[in-house]
């Protein structure tokens, strides 16, 4: 019995993952049940090791620290308990390693639910428990992913939320995808912005989420490149879902998409265009006309700097190309930009041209409504068309004897079923605008009629959006002149136009091709139904 009262022991203790030990109670169970045993064995407990890993793996960083601390005190052997043969290892080749590291620097293994013994007997049943450990191991796994794969291909997603989504349970669904706001709007805004041209570039979109307080980053405050990629890139935001690697196709998903599959094809799109030139890391928000506004001399664009004087910085706009008259003779940034501003200010239409752009846009609205009806049968005929092409190729695939050539049939197939399922949204939409007539005229024409407006935004996107939406090039700049003849686009083209009395009257049938009567003498709206169609952004 004195025996018994010298030797001390340590308890090993282990869970699979970290949400077991924050949600559960594994870990305080076997180390109750450990004690329990020790103090019937009349053990004393110097130390409890913990780990939250899988059994499979053999470098977990409590068992590292056990063997290490037994290894400063093989001196004095101590018993290893465990709860179960399981916590040591769920995998064969696993608890023969452990066991022999254990059995190394001196130590012995026990377990109040089964009796370790070195005949040949006890290791038997020793190695069968391990083995029956494995295979319930693996037996998880394989139920895990099948119940997964069949939930994926009933349309949810099972895998960790995707930023701008939270999980909420939904009653005879299960956990669903849910918009998580404000960051599903903060998304949605910078995808968009990329499908339409807002954004020309992917570090434009990392600027814009870098923009909002609330958008989730790194360590160092940044929204990684990377990120911004898998964002631009994932069907699951348009409200489809896919999973390859487990053979589940494209398919729409239970939640809500943040975008249209449409608009998610845009971005393909965009994607797969030929690259662009990289953006300026020092295009700030100091700066917004850098890039923009050129040297009225040379045609170079002006670059802009900072200056530090006496008491104070100063800003400066300036040409740095040398073989110009102007090179390096500054602009204040105050002078440059105010002068933009008041250029803007001339941009605003006047106050009648309203009710007839009113009345030309909604006639244009209604008849686009009606257009996208009669557009339905056509686009189901395409469909059928797809799918006749799709059994075609699947046919081709089963006679088909290189791998090369089955993959191009795949590659086809997939694509003509991401066709298929961008036109079959296009039909759930047509006649059914996103936005009512009075609210899309009205953003329309608060922006044209006030663009300086959303220039005096706190955003450097949003500036950089009315250079685009009001400019169809750069603005030339002479230094004591001020601004050349600004090229605006066809929006303020149309409308400066009618305020200046630069159009005349059309015939009553209008310009060729007629598209539709209206009558009553409004045959003016016919004159610039070409124009008003490009007014819709």
């Amino acid at each position: 019995m004195s025996d018994t009262l010298e030797k001390t022991a340590v308890l090993y203790c282990r869970v699979s993952s970290v949400k077991q030990t924050t949600q559960g109670d594994g870990l305080s169970s076997q180390e109750t049940r450990c004690r329990e045993y020790a103090k019937f064995k009349r053990y004393e407990v110097v130390r409890v090791f913990k780990d939250d890993a899988s059994g499979s793996l053999i470098n977990r960083p409590g068992m590292q620290s056990m063997l290490s601390y037994l290894r400063k005190h093989k001196s004095k052997p101590h018993i290893v308990i465990i709860d179960d043969i399981s916590r040591l290892a769920r995998g064969l080749e696993a608890h023969l390693q452990l066991r022999g590291a254990i059995a190394k620097v001196g130590a012995i293994l026990e377990s109040p639910s089964i009796e370790f013994g070195e005949d040949s007997d006890s290791v038997l049943v020793e190695n069968l428990l391990a083995s029956v450990s494995q295979h319930q191991r693996q037996k998880n796994s394989e139920q895990t992913q099948n119940r997964m794969r069949a939930r994926l291909q009933n349309g949810y997603w099972v895998f960790q939320a995707p930023v701008g989504y939270h999980y909420q349970r939904v009653s005879g669904q299960g956990k669903i995808l849910m918009r998580s706001e404000p960051i599903a709007s903060i998304l949605q805004e910078a995808l968009e912005g990329f499908a339409s041209g807002r954004f020309q570039l992917q570090a434009e979109v990392k600027r814009f989420l870098e923009s909002h307080p609330e958008y989730p980053r790194d360590r160092k405050g940044e929204v990684r490149n990377q990120q911004v990629k898998e964002l631009l890139t994932r069907a699951v935001y348009a409200g489809y879902i896919e999973a390859p690697k487990w053979g589940v196709s494209l398919r729409p998903g239970k939640h809500e998409g943040l975008i249209s599959y449409e608009t998610f094809r845009k971005i393909e799109d965009r994607l797969n265009a030929h690259a662009k030139t990289p953006a300026r890391k020092n295009l700030n928000q100091d700066f917004p006309l850098r890039g923009f506004v050129t040297c009225g001399h040379c045609e170079e664009p002006l670059t802009a700097n900072w200056s530090k004087g006496r008491n104070a910085r100063y800003a400066y706009y300036l040409c740095r190309s040398k073989n110009c008259d102007n090179y390096g003779k500054s602009i204040k940034r105050e002078k440059l930009e105010g002068e933009f501003e008041a250029l803007l200010h001339k941009l605003k239409p006047t106050e009648g041209l309203f009710t007839v752009s009113r009345m030309m846009f909604e006639d244009l609205w209604n008849y686009r409504i009606q257009s996208q009806k009669s557009q339905k049968v056509s686009l189901e005929t395409e469909i059928r068309n797809i799918d006749k092409k799709i059994e075609q190729l699947l046919d081709r695939i089963v006679e088909a004897d290189s791998s090369n050539v089955i993959r191009a049939y795949e590659n086809r197939i997939r694509d003509l079923e991401a066709k298929k399922i961008e036109m079959k949204e296009k039909i759930a939409c047509c006649g059914k605008p996103i936005r009512d007539f009075d609210e899309t005229f009205r953003t329309a024409m608060d922006f044209l009629s006030k663009p300086h407006k959303l220039w005096c935004s706190e955003h450097l996107e949003d500036k950089r959006a009315v250079l685009k939406l009001t400019f169809t090039d750069r603005l030339a700049y002479i230094q004591n002149e001020g601004f050349r003849t600004a090229k605006t686009t066809l929006p303020f083209k149309v409308l400066g136009g009618f305020s200046e009395g630069e159009n005349k009257m059309a015939p009553r049938r209008g310009f060729e091709p007629l598209a539709f009567p209206l009558g009553g003498g409004r045959s003016i709206l016919l004159s610039y139904r070409g124009q008003a169609n490009a007014v819709e952004f």
